[in-house]
């Protein structure tokens, strides 16, 4: 397991639970890297999201033993928020209404990180919480995308993975031109219908 995978998805180091002032603190530090990292992109400080959190920067190596580390999880609490967003989607939206708004809100994600996806790929391309990322956001998308096939509203040849390849280029190309953001996914929407 490398040092990025060493934190699991709900904040336990190898395992063990967290007491109740750690799970307080690294809420804290998840919070003020999140703010970090929007604001400033990879070039956030360490120092800095530690003062954010009103912690000391021991605290913030406990929880995080690297900036790799901490990237990957703010990246992967972000991603597991997406997918609970298409879930609640399917759940109460129709089919293509939930997939566009998933859409959407996802180029919203995307350039709302300021390139921090690309960053965060780049350093940890090839590892476990990247593997899980990908497959949650497929997944995701996925099981969006085959309920509008199903009644019709997307073209049967539709392939989860090249839209969202689609969506993270929208989305990167939207960072220098916010403006263009809902007409380049438009066309994108436009080619999925049948």
């Amino acid at each position: 397991m490398s040092t990025v995978d060493e934190v699991s998805a709900d904040g336990a180091a190898a395992g063990k639970p967290l007491r109740a002032d750690a799970r307080r603190n690294r809420e804290r530090l998840m919070a003020a890297a999140q703010a970090a990292f929007t604001e400033n992109g990879e070039a956030a400080s360490m120092d800095d999201i530690a003062k954010r959190a009103g912690v000391g920067p021991g605290t913030l190596y406990r929880h995080f033993p690297s900036r790799e580390a901490l990237l990957a999880e703010v990246y992967r609490e972000g991603i597991a928020g997406l997918a609970a967003r298409a879930v609640e989607l399917g759940a109460t939206e129709p089919p293509m209404t939930a997939l566009v708004t998933f859409l959407r809100e996802q180029v919203e994600y995307g350039r709302s990180k300021r390139g921090l996806g690309v960053a965060v790929k780049a350093m940890i391309n090839e590892s476990e919480t990247m593997d899980w990322c990908r497959e949650t956001l497929r997944t995701a998308v996925g099981d969006l995308l085959d309920r509008a096939k199903a009644d019709g509203s997307v073209r049967p040849d539709a392939d989860r993975l090249v839209v969202l390849r689609l969506v993270h280029a929208v989305a990167y190309a939207s960072e220098n031109a916010p403006e263009m953001s809902d007409r380049m996914l438009d066309v994108v929407i436009d080619g999925l219908r049948p």
